[in-house]
């Protein structure tokens, strides 16, 4: 099994991908959420030049805030500065989208999407439309070098659904998971492994990326310690905006709700009603959001909640649960250092040796 890590984008991101690689990490996925973290490619570009082995991708890249050529361009470029290195990792939007104010694009519009990207790194003539009319477009000059349109640039799709999932298996693209438990997590694998297969695509070809945060416990650590509540406590607080997001906008709350955590989410959502502006309280519901749990909202973040959205655990304990989403079909496990707590790749890192 592969181990990556996950950044919530800082344009001087290359110093913990840089520690990444020379601790045995393959991957870094790099969030593309421009309301809440720096611009993706600036920070895969300098990490490009400061590192000679590990992947490097978005995780992941939001159609609608790039229009294709540009994101063509970019991908070709770090393509450039890290030959064969680089992963297109694309999905319909939640946190980029949510924090705007909007759901998720419509999933037929980021088919498209891939193509154009695809299309004009390929080299193909194609049409896209701009402005409400279709253009014929393609990269003019690539012969020049400066961009690389000749190693691969592998596609990654993030998928929760039916529809997505049998999108992921129709475009032989990896697979890209948001996992908080071990069940939930194989549940999802074994759908995708059937949308697979139903595509006529072999189980064994299947690239399953699974995201997570987490906190490595020392021995009677709490699950609400300060270290856990930093390093955990944003994916937890997830399941709060999620909530919220339904109960202010209708937005659809996909992740459910865990039951032991059920009191403290009702409490969170009466207390995201009166956020300001009232006619965009999603602005304050996602400030933070992956990054880290704002003060109003920590009563909210219970051990429980911690312990039921997060790989947080001992390392016994954590090493266990990741052998098992290995046993139910993943690839890769990625790991997201939340800002300020850099140094908690070091414990990772000794997770992942013990996968060899």
């Amino acid at each position: 099994m592969e181990f990556g890590i996950a950044t919530a984008t800082a344009a001087d991101a290359w110093k913990l991908v840089e520690r990444a690689e020379a601790l045995g990490f393959t991957s870094a996925w790099f969030y593309d959420t421009q309301m809440l973290s720096a611009d993706c490619f600036v920070a895969m570009g300098a990490a490009a030049v400061k590192t000679d082995r590990i992947r490097m991708g978005t995780g992941v890249l939001i159609p609608t805030n790039r229009i294709a050529p540009v994101t063509a361009n970019a991908l070709a470029s770090l393509n450039h500065l890290a030959p064969g290195r680089i992963d297109f990792g694309v999905g319909t939007g939640f946190t980029g989208r949510r924090a705007m104010g909007m759901g998720a694009m419509k999933l037929a519009d980021m088919e498209d999407y891939i193509r154009v990207v695809r299309g004009l790194i390929a080299g193909e003539t194609l049409e896209a439309e701009f402005e409400g009319k279709p253009r014929k477009i393609r990269f003019l000059n690539p012969e020049l070098g400066l961009i690389n349109t000749q190693d691969d640039i592998p596609l990654h799709v993030s998928a929760y659904g039916p529809r997505s999932r049998a999108l992921t298996a129709k475009l032989d693209a990896g697979w890209l998971n948001f996992v908080g438990d071990v069940d939930s997590a194989a549940t999802g694998a074994a759908a995708m492994r059937d949308s697979w297969t139903g595509a006529g695509r072999a189980a064994s070809d299947l690239k399953a990326t699974a995201f997570a945060l987490g906190c490595l416990l020392a021995d009677g650590e709490p699950f609400d310690s300060p270290r856990a509540m930093a390093q955990a406590g944003p994916r937890a607080a997830v399941v709060l905006h999620r909530a919220a997001d339904e109960a202010i906008a209708g937005l659809l709350n996909s992740s459910g709700i865990p039951d032991a955590a059920a009191a403290a989410v009702a409490g969170y959502v009466a207390h995201a009603m009166n956020y300001e502006p009232a006619d965009a309280k999603y602005l304050e519901n996602h400030r933070g959001h992956l990054m880290f749990v704002k003060p109003e909202e920590r009563q909210y973040v219970t051990a429980e909640l911690i312990r039921d959205t997060s790989f947080t655990s001992t390392e016994a304990e954590l090493k266990t649960r990741i052998g098992d989403l290995r046993d139910s079909g993943y690839t890769q496990f990625t790991i997201q250092i939340v800002p300020g707590q850099e140094a908690a790749i070091e414990d990772w890192g000794r997770i992942a040796k013990a996968f060899g």
